[in-house]
């Protein structure tokens, strides 16, 4: 296994993983229940949340840059 197959194996990790944890987020938005008074002005952000965020940025930036590095050829062969 070479370093290109390496990082091909993480880049598809990383990017199931970010489908994973985007759809594990709560929606932010209260839809058609904002209309009728139902919305809470203020809402506190939970320790999951935070870490469901920090998850998934790093994700996000681990998947971008293996993108960029595997699509410009960057790694030796």
């Amino acid at each position: 296994m070479n370093v290109v197959q390496l990082a091909e194996i993480i880049w598809v990790i990383s990017a199931l993983g970010i489908v994973i944890f985007v759809l594990l987020h709560s929606p932010k938005g209260d839809g058609i229940g904002g209309i009728g008074g139902q919305a809470q002005l203020f809402t506190s952000t939970k320790s999951a949340e935070i870490t469901l965020n920090r998850i998934t940025w790093t994700l996000s930036v681990l998947f971008m840059g293996l993108t960029v590095l595997l699509s410009a050829g960057w790694l030796p062969q």
